[in-house]
C-alpha cells in the first residue's frame, strides 16, 4: 500500500472553484517525513511521519516502513502519542524505537520516552524499558542482542530530603541529573522475561552525549561535558568505555565542543566533530587508543556533519549555499567528492546499508516538498519512496526562487523569493521579508509547511516574500559566517534593505507597503528593524532580542554573545550598546507585533516586555502576545495557529488597510482530513 494523503475535495478551491493557497491549518496538518533508516541488507527504509493530533494538541509520529525496490509502503506503528527514533537490528530482523505510548510494563512513568522493538516484518511492539526518566537514544550492538542507550540520572535522595524540609528551590549552575550510558540484553527467547539494563557509566563528572559502538561490540565511544548546561558545551570531549569491566578512558582532551565519536570498520581509530575551540565545526581522527588527533577537512569551507566511516571513507553532510549534499572523504589523502546529484539538491539524513552500496535519504529539489529517496551511492539514481506531494495537490502554491544582490559593503547576499503563481513583472507587489534565526540558519527554495508565517496566505493575496540569507547564515563558509561578528544587527540590517532595495529596482515592489518579521535571532533582526528604521509600514517580533545586556544577563547560552560582541557587557558596554535595538528606540515608528514564550530561556522574555514598554512610551502602535508555558519555540499546533493567526491580522490590517477584527475561534480545525 502506498502511503498517498489526498486533501478533501474541493478543500483547495477559491469560492471561483480555482485553485486556491492552503489556509493556516490545512498548512499545519501537512505530514512529513523524518529520519529515514535503511535496513543493513538495503532492501527495506522505516522512516517517521508527523501528524497532527488536534485533540491532543500535539505533532505525533508514526513509523512506517517501505520496500526500496517496489516503492510500496505501509504503518508499521500505531498507537496513541509518538514513535520516533527508528533503529534497524544489525540481523534485520528487528526494528527499536522510542515511543511515550501508555507503557506495557507495570511501573512505566507517564509520558517518558521508552525502548520498544517490533520486528521487521511487522506485529506487537515489546517495550524493553521503564527507565523512570525516559530514554533519549538507543543504538544495537553489532551482535542484535544489547541495545545501548542514555538516560538521565533520577533526582537523588539528598534531593528529595532537601525538598521535604525546605521545600523546593534550585541553586543555579547546580543540581545537575546527569546524563549516562545503559545496555540492555534482549533474551534469545522473545516471551522471556526481560533482564534490567545494566548501567556503564556513572557518577558527576561528566554528562553523555551521543555515542557509537565498536565493530567488535566490546566498546563503546561516547562524548561528554562536565555537566548537562548549556553553557558547558565547549567541554566536550571524547571517550571510550570497555563493557567487560566498564573502564573508562578519556581519548580527546583537546579543545571543543568535541562530539559525534564514529568508529573505523577495524576499530582502530575515531573520527569526530571538532570546533577545536573555534567557532566552526570540522573533522578530526584519531586512534581508538588516545593520542594525537588528525585534522581531516582542513580544506573544505563548511560545517560537516559526521554521518558513518564505511569501507570506501568517511561520509558527511554539508550546506552549499542554499543546497544540501552528501560527501566522502578518503581519510589518507584528505581528498573529498561530492556523491549527490543535481547540484540543487536539499538532502538530509543519510543513512547507508551494511555494504555503503546503497543509500537512504530525505531530499527535495527547488519548489518541491521533502519525500524519503534510496539510491545507489556509486551511481547516483534516486527513487522517490513516499507520496507527500500528494497532499499538496489542487493547490496553488507560491513559486520559489533564488536570488542575489550586492549588501551597502558589497558583499554578495542571496535569498529565496516567493512569487505569486500568476506573477507580473510589471506590476508592483506589497514585499513581506521573512527573516531566518540562528543567525546560522538558512532558507532554501523548497516547499514545506508554515509554522510561524503563514507565507503560502500571504503571496496568495498578492504579496512578494523575500527570506534573506544575511551574512552569518550557514553554507557560505566561514569568512562569510564571521562578517556578523561585533556587528550584530548593523550589518545583518545592511543585508536586508539592500534586498529590498534590489527588489524595488527591479520595478517589483511597492515601497509603501514593506513588512518584515521573524523568530529568535530573525526576531532580533525585526526588533532592530522597528526602532531604527522608517522604511516599514509594519513589523513582527518573534522571541527577538531587544537588548543584549538584559539578555546576556538571563540568557541560558552567554558564550553566545561572547562568541559574536567578543565582550562581556562589562568590558565593552559600547559594543552592546551599538547593537541593541533598544538604544535606536527613539526614531521608532513602525506598528510592531511581539510574541514570545512564558517560559523562553534562549531569548527570555524581559527582551519581549522591554521592546514593548520603550515602543507604547514611543506612542508607536504594538500589541503583546505571550504563549503560556512555552520556552524558546511554539511547538504545539493550536499554538502555532495563534501565532500565523496573529500574523495574518496584523500584516492584513497595516499592509493591506484591512481593518482588525476579532472572529470567534472555530470548534475544531477547518483544514481538511487525510484519509
Amino acid at each position: 500500500m502506498a502511503a498517498i494523503l489526498w486533501p478533501l475535495a474541493g478543500a483547495a478551491q477559491s469560492s471561483a472553484g480555482a485553485p486556491a493557497a492552503p489556509t493556516i491549518d490545512q498548512s499545519l496538518e501537512w505530514k512529513n517525513p523524518y529520519k529515514p533508516q535503511i535496513s543493513p541488507d538495503g532492501r527495506r527504509i522505516v522512516y517517521e511521519v508527523q501528524r497532527t493530533n488536534w485533540e491532543e494538541n500535539a505533532f505525533e509520529r508514526d513509523l512506517w516502513i517501505a520496500d526500496a525496490a517496489t516503492g510500496e509502503t505501509h504503518q508499521l506503528t500505531q498507537a496513541k502519542k509518538s514513535s520516533s527514533n527508528a533503529a534497524w537490528s544489525r540481523d534485520g530482523k528487528s526494528i527499536a524505537f522510542l515511543s511515550d505510548r501508555p507503557g506495557q510494563l507495570s511501573g512505566s512513568p507517564a509520558d517518558k520516552k521508552q525502548i520498544y522493538v517490533i520486528a521487521a516484518d511487522g506485529g506487537e511492539a515489546r517495550q524493553l524499558t521503564k527507565v523512570e526518566t525516559g530514554v533519549n537514544n538507543v543504538a544495537w550492538a553489532p551482535d542484535s542482542r544489547r541495545i545501548a542507550f542514555t538516560a538521565e540520572d533520577p533526582e537523588p535522595k539528598a534531593l528529595k530530603d532537601r525538598k521535604e524540609r525546605y521545600g523546593e528551590y534550585q541553586v543555579v549552575h547546580s543540581d545537575y541529573m546527569m546524563t549516562h550510558l545503559w545496555t540492555i540484553d534482549l533474551p534469545a527467547d522473545p516471551t522471556a522475561a526481560l533482564p534490567e539494563p545494566k548501567r556503564v557509566t556513572e557518577g558527576s563528572d561528566f554528562s553523555v552525549g551521543d555515542f557509537s559502538w565498536s565493530p567488535d561490540g566490546t566498546r563503546i565511544a561516547f562524548s561528554a561535558q562536565r555537566d548537562p548546561d548549556l553553557i558547558s558545551s565547549d567541554t566536550r570531549d571524547i571517550y571510550v568505555v570497555t563493557l567487560a569491566d566498564h573502564k573508562v578512558k578519556k581519548i580527546v582532551a583537546t579543545p571543543g565542543p568535541d562530539s559525534n565519536p564514529m568508529w573505523s570498520p577495524d576499530g582502530k581509530q575515531i573520527a569526530y566533530q571538532t570546533a577545536n575551540g573555534a567557532k566552526y565545526y570540522y573533522y578530526l581522527n584519531g586512534k581508538a587508543e588516545g593520542g594525537a588527533p588528525q585534522v581531516l577537512t582542513d580544506g573544505f569551507d563548511e560545517d560537516p556533519e559526521l554521518i558513518a566511516w564505511g569501507p570506501d571513507g568517511i561520509y558527511f553532510g554539508a550546506l552549499q549555499k542554499t543546497s544540501a549534499h552528501l560527501f566522502r572523504l578518503n581519510p589518507a589523502t584528505h581528498a573529498i567528492e561530492r556523491l549527490s546529484q543535481p547540484e540543487k539538491l536539499d538532502a538530509f539524513s543519510f543513512t547507508f546499508s551494511r555494504d555503503f552500496k546503497t543509500v537512504a535519504y530525505r531530499a527535495a529539489l527547488e519548489n518541491e516538498y521533502p519525500e524519503v529517496y534510496v539510491t545507489g551511492v556509486s551511481a547516483w539514481q534516486p527513487k522517490k519512496i513516499t507520496t507527500m506531494d500528494e497532499q499538496l495537490k489542487g493547490f496553488r502554491l507560491a513559486h520559489r526562487e533564488v536570488i542575489s544582490w550586492n549588501s551597502s559593503d558589497g558583499t554578495r547576499i542571496e535569498g529565496v523569493l516567493h512569487k505569486p503563481a500568476d506573477f507580473d513583472p510589471k506590476k508592483k507587489y506589497p514585499l513581506l521579508v521573512v527573516i531566518h534565526g540562528g543567525p546560522t540558519g538558512i532558507d532554501m527554495p523548497i516547499v514545506s509547511a508554515d509554522r510561524y508565517y503563514p507565507i503560502e496566505r500571504f503571496v496568495a493575496k498578492g504579496a512578494l516574500v523575500l527570506r534573506p540569507n544575511y551574512r552569518g547564515s550557514a553554507g557560505y563558509g566561514e569568512k562569510f559566517r564571521a562578517l556578523n561578528v561585533r556587528n550584530l544587527g548593523v550589518g545583518d540590517y545592511a543585508d536586508v534593505i539592500s534586498g529590498v532595495d534590489h527588489l524595488i529596482a527591479r520595478g517589483w515592489v511597492d515601497k509603501e507597503r514593506v513588512g518584515a518579521m521573524g523568530w529568535s535571532q530573525g526576531g532580533y533582526i525585526s526588533a532592530f528593524i522597528t526602532a531604527s528604521s522608517d522604511r516599514f509600514k509594519a513589523v513582527s517580533v518573534g522571541a527577538g532580542i531587544s537588548d543584549w545586556m538584559t539578555y546576556y544577563a538571563n540568557t541560558d547560552i552567554t558564550p553566545f554573545t561572547r562568541q559574536y560582541l567578543h565582550a562581556t557587557p562589562w568590558d565593552d558596554p559600547e559594543i552592546y550598546r551599538k547593537t541593541s535595538p533598544v538604544s535606536y528606540i527613539a526614531k521608532a515608528k513602525t506598528p510592531t507585533l511581539i510574541q514570545h514564550g512564558e517560559n523562553d530561556r534562549r531569548v527570555p522574555i524581559p527582551n519581549a516586555y522591554e521592546l514593548r514598554e520603550a515602543l507604547e512610551d514611543k506612542g508607536v502602535p504594538v500589541k503583546m502576545v505571550v504563549y503560556k508555558g512555552f520556552g524558546h519555540g511554539i511547538n504545539k499546533p493550536k499554538q502555532q495557529r495563534a501565532v500565523m493567526e496573529e500574523n495574518d491580522k496584523w500584516f492584513a490590517q497595516y499592509i493591506w488597510g484591512e481593518k482588525p477584527t476579532e472572529k470567534s475561534p472555530p470548534e475544531k480545525s477547518t483544514a481538511g482530513t487525510n484519509p
